[in-house]
């Protein structure tokens, strides 16, 4: 049996962009993001986050990220759940854009940490490449975090990132009857 990890140096002696992959069934994979993204802006850095699957309707996030402007910047550039598509080939191309607006914003020098929201599901439905996602992730500012989300996330995806966390639903209030709650869920 392995013994206990040595804790990370806080010195700085060791400092890179990290990858970092939330998925799972469960619930918090964006809300975890969200987490680092507040965290960072109170250390004073930049945050793009941009969004595969919501699109333009209101929910809590973008009103916080108003408030932490311009620390923080969401994108939102999807139209919607992908699984109940009636136009794939317009799916991909948001995808597209979602992914290349993305890559611009991490390349551009402006940020210290960018998310790409729900990227997994535009992975699994074949509408970006994971070897352009892993070859961007390669070749990345050396210094930028990256965090991906979204169940499913492809092994290989896994493998090259720095830090994985699974989320495992064990119980969810949806399969009980309740609905989504405005401050909870969205």
């Amino acid at each position: 049996m392995p013994g206990p990890q040595t804790p990370p140096r806080l010195d700085g002696s060791r400092r890179k962009g990290l990858i970092i992959v939330h998925t799972g069934n469960g619930k918090g994979k964006t809300t975890a993001a969200l987490g680092l993204a507040l965290r960072a802006v109170g250390h004073g850095w930049r945050v793009l986050m941009v969004q595969f699957i919501k699109g333009n309707w209101p929910y809590g996030e973008m009103d916080a990220a108003k408030r932490l402007a311009p620390e923080l910047t969401i994108k939102p550039m999807g139209e919607g759940f992908t699984w109940d598509t009636k136009n794939p080939e317009r799916d991909a191309a948001k995808a597209r854009e979602c992914w290349e607006f993305g890559v611009s914003g991490a390349r551009s020098g402006e940020y210290q940490l960018v998310i790409f929201d729900e990227i997994n599901y535009a992975l699994a439905y074949g509408y970006l490449p994971l070897d352009e996602v892993l070859a961007f992730l390669k070749t990345k500012p050396e210094s930028l975090h990256v965090i991906l989300t979204g169940r499913d996330a492809p092994k290989e995806l896994i493998d090259a990132a720095d830090t994985v966390t699974e989320m495992r639903e064990v119980k969810h209030a949806f399969a009980q009857g309740v609905k989504a709650q405005k401050g909870i869920e969205f």
